[in-house]
């Protein structure tokens, strides 16, 4: 392919990139303006016109998805084989260095990666190992601080604890790396440690691959984290071998979570000030109008290189702004709208319509409303609501109240958190149940008689677990029969099996699941809007069952995702849900300026995913934290020009507040637009309505009616909750929801 025909179709910007000469080039790239295209081009530039050997290339991205997109452009671009270049993850490309280079590493040639799961296994096996209770110090925890700390490049023996739970975490993280190679085996995160050791402690074989990989390449360089960017300086820092070209974008840098750092791009600049840096701002996706939506946005993010999307598109829609009274209204407001838009009847394939919102649990609302509208949708990267872990646990204890002989249900619970009821428990379970003619879930409520108890021939450890959950099963169902309502019956539930210690172990995904538990609560409260009886446990789960049995994924159907599944994908419609403070941005974020500027870019990605119409909207009230908020429409709407919106600027901040104030005082009366689940009246149930402040404090000594008297010695508000860590005489640490615990201060200050 000629230098023409290999330019041809590219603008003035991406020419720039492509052609650039040797030594670092930083290529910022808006979304839509061809990114990836430019990086192949490169490739196939060096190797066509610039005499490289395509076995001197190295390119890297994140995923293989990518990476095998990138491999089947470069192909078709070279016009066939590759001659030996490498078009890699980083985890893939390092781990096939490792195994040629194994002699200098304490593992042998055929060493295996472990999944999550096996990192899982090894630290529960440390922690039985070092006499550590796994309740207190939950392995996903701990998996996450030693991740954190490899990515951070910090070995075992210099993990610094500023915590008693991080200095536990530095003598289990020293273990867990000793039983690694004991199974020789290493965990993902090893992979990139190790890659950078090995350079490090063996100049030689630095110097080997430095001569090998001439040029290095780099797709999606604001994901990278400090293990990989140190790599990338090692392999392409030395004078003369300073061949390294990345693409990236510091405003789509969204996986803080996961250790990506976008200053890696500040460092790119500091490093390598001979640098050429160009900006790539021609976008082909979007209009010019969701351009200057998402350039406003963005612009109030200050570490950032300042640039300005612009598009030759000609026209295009204004924004639709929508305020709907609850979830409820604003999925059914989504549902109505796609439908319209959808064909026969509407320009659009199913397929072109996205909706998005921050957190997976917003998607129960959605999915509902699909369902109950019999509109075929797609949930992408996650499980759908009602078949996720948390959420299956939880209805499984409602219908073994509701129905004792589902020994399904029963199996799923009865050791759910654990309770010591194991297998053989379960079996002499399955023996009394047999001997007395019952199910398993009725013979174990007749052991909470004192004289069946004594007949039952149980051993001693499986009389006293069973006995307790026995217990704690009657009981439930006596409150049931009094007639209290499924939403404090759940409460109960959670609350006295310590469902909140056993879910949210202090990582992302607990807390995404601790909100999945906390939007379940809110779905079987009532709004009292009508005036309504509460729903009785058997319509709850009759109508739970109707919404979780329906099958409507479908390849060709509009599709639900978070934001962060949403970064790379473009849809013609977007719908941006949930556009409200403590929502978007997230309530976690609002006491911190790093995290609030990760927010603002994930708005940015999602009104950047659109190409043609956006929906915006936010709600006046939401459920949260298992009751019902009045809400405030999110800071970034303000951001956004008015003139920009099918109807003027939304409310600011201040109104909204005002407004808010406003309506404590009236009813937004409503009628629902498709069919719902009768809830529980009662949205208080004891409710801690808090205002920023914890109500219990450090030191206070407290009762709880499980756990006896004990310290608080940390807590935290959640939204309208409060986490409070308290160190009971007895039991040791429990870490509990303050409207669950129903805790009693002893002494106030």
């Amino acid at each position: 392919m000629t230098d023409s025909l290999l330019l041809k179709g590219l603008n003035p910007s991406q020419i720039e990139a492509v052609t650039a000469p040797p030594g670092p080039v930083l290529v910022l790239a808006g979304p839509g303006s061809g990114k990836t295209r430019v990086l192949t081009h490169r490739v196939a530039y060096l190797i066509q016109q610039c005499g490289v050997r395509p076995y001197q290339v190295m390119a890297v991205t994140f995923t293989n998805k990518a990476a095998q997109e990138m491999t089947g452009r470069i192909e078709h671009l070279l016009g066939g084989r590759l001659g030996g270049l490498r078009v890699g993850t980083f985890h893939a490309t390092c781990a096939r260095i490792l195994r040629i280079e194994a002699d200098y590493m304490p593992l042998t040639r055929d060493y295996v990666i472990f999944d999550t799961a096996d990192q899982q296994a090894a630290i529960k096996a440390v922690l039985d190992a070092m006499n550590i209770d796994a309740k207190k110090y939950r392995p996903g925890a701990m998996l996450g601080k030693i991740s954190t700390a490899k990515n951070e490049l910090i070995r075992p023996q210099e993990y610094r604890a500023s915590s008693y739970f991080e200095e536990v975490t530095g003598r289990v993280y020293e273990h867990y790396q000793a039983l690694l190679v004991e199974n020789n085996a290493m965990d993902f995160d090893d992979l990139l440690m190790r890659m950078v050791d090995l350079f490090q402690d063996h100049p030689h074989i630095l110097e080997q691959y430095r001569d090998h990989y001439r040029w290095v390449l780099v797709d999606e360089f604001q994901d990278t984290n400090t293990a990989q960017y140190t790599l990338l300086r090692q392999l392409a820092g030395a004078e003369g071998r300073r061949n390294l070209f990345v693409v990236g974008d510091e405003n789509q840098s969204i996986y803080l979570f996961r250790g990506a750092d976008y200053r890696n791009v500040r460092r790119f600049e500091q490093d390598f000030p001979e640098r050429k840096k160009i900006l790539l701002e021609q976008n082909y996706r979007s209009t010019q109008i969701i351009l200057d939506a998402a350039n406003a946005v963005i612009s109030h993010n200050i570490d950032r290189t300042p640039k300005r999307l612009f598009t030759e598109r000609a026209g295009g829609a204004r924004l639709a702004l929508h305020e709907a009274y609850d979830e409820g209204d604003e999925a059914s407001f989504v549902v109505r709208t796609a439908r319209r838009l959808m064909k026969p009847n509407g320009p659009y394939e199913p397929r072109d319509i996205a909706v998005m919102y921050r957190t997976n649990a917003q998607s129960r609302a959605l999915e509902e409303a699909f369902i109950y509208a019999n509109v075929p949708y797609r949930l992408v990267g996650a499980t759908r609501f009602y078949g996720r872990r948390e959420i299956k646990d939880l209805i499984a204890y409602l219908r073994v109240l509701h129905n004792p002989d589902d020994r399904i249900s029963l199996m799923r619970i009865i050791n759910t958190p654990p309770r010591r009821i194991g297998p053989k428990t379960i079996q002499e379970l399955e023996a009394f149940a047999a001997r007395m003619g019952l199910g398993p879930g009725a013979a174990l409520l007749a052991l909470v008689d004192q004289a069946t108890m004594a007949a039952s021939r149980l051993s001693t450890s499986a009389a006293k677990s069973l006995g307790e959950f026995a217990e704690q099963l009657a009981a439930w169902r006596v409150r049931a029969a009094a007639g209290v309502t499924v939403s404090e019956l759940l409460s109960d539930i959670i609350g006295d099996v310590g469902y909140f210690a056993y879910i949210n172990d202090g990582s992302e995904e607990g807390q995404e699941r601790w909100e999945n538990v906390q939007e379940l609560r809110a779905l079987v409260r009532s709004d009292g809007d009508k005036g309504e009886a509460p729903a009785s446990l058997g319509d709850l789960l009759e109508d739970i069952a109707l919404v979780a049995d329906t099958d409507t994924a479908d390849a060709d159907a509009p599709s639900l995702m978070t934001l962060h599944a949403a970064k790379g994908l473009e849809f013609g419609v977007v719908f941006l849900t949930g556009l409200e403070e403590g929502v978007l941005p997230h309530s976690l974020s609002l006491d911190d300026p790093d995290s609030m500027a990760e927010e603002r870019r994930l708005m940015y990605v999602g009104l950047t995913r659109a190409k043609d119409h956006l929906y915006l909207s936010y709600a006046f009230r939401r459920a949260r934290w298992g009751g019902s908020e009045d809400m405030i429409p999110s800071r970034f709407l303000n951001n956004v020009p008015g003139e920009l919106f099918e109807a003027g600027a939304p409310l600011s901040v201040t109104q909204a507040r005002r407004r808010d104030r406003y309506a404590r005082a009236v009813t937004w009366e409503r009628t629902p637009a498709y069919p719902v689940a009768k809830q529980s009246a009662g949205a208080g149930n004891g409710q801690p309505k808090n205002a920023g402040r914890p109500k219990f404090k450090t030191g206070q000594r407290v009762r709880h009616a499980k756990f006896g008297v004990g310290t608080v010695i940390a807590s935290k508000v959640m939204g309208n909750d409060e986490k409070v860590s308290v160190n009971f005489d007895k039991v040791g640490r429990k870490d509990l929801m303050a409207s669950f615990a129903k805790l009693e201060a002893l002494d106030e200050e």
